[in-house]
């Protein structure tokens, strides 16, 4: 697996995964917004086929850099690729001198965030009738 660090825009290849994962399979409506233009995006490779994605950017509310948007590929699930974005992002974070990265979970993926070192604060909220937590990581 290869993981691809894109600026200036979302690549059509976090868009093509992000629109099957989180608009075909889980029927969010608003997934792609201004963020996008922003953020560094993260697309990870299977030889020269996208199977996961991630982007991160500076939240001014939190004052914070947050991840987000974390997805992979159905066929490619349950084998830590998940995982393996997060940790490659963090690091391209940690490079740049950050040390507490957020992220906003849907809660029935809490626990795999809990198992990475991330911890959950505030009160669960709803995003588009789907139940989030607020997390943080501190990273250095």
């Amino acid at each position: 697996m290869e993981i691809k660090i894109y600026r200036n825009g979302c690549p059509a290849e976090a868009a093509h995964i992000r629109k099957t994962v989180f608009v075909d399979e889980q029927k969010f409506v608003d997934e792609f917004d201004e963020t996008d233009d922003a953020a560094t995006h993260f697309v990870m490779f299977d030889g020269d086929k996208p199977v996961g994605c991630a982007r991160a950017f500076f939240d001014e509310n939190e004052d914070a850099w947050h991840i987000g948007r974390v997805a992979i590929m159905k066929e490619y699930r349950g084998k830590h690729l998940g995982e393996e974005i997060m940790l490659f992002a963090e690091d391209a974070l940690r490079k740049q001198g950050v040390g507490r990265v957020t992220l906003s979970a849907q809660v029935r993926a809490s626990g795999f965030y809990k198992a990475i070192g991330y911890t959950p604060y505030g009160e669960e909220y709803y995003d588009q009738y789907c139940p989030h937590i607020a997390m943080e990581k501190r990273l250095r």
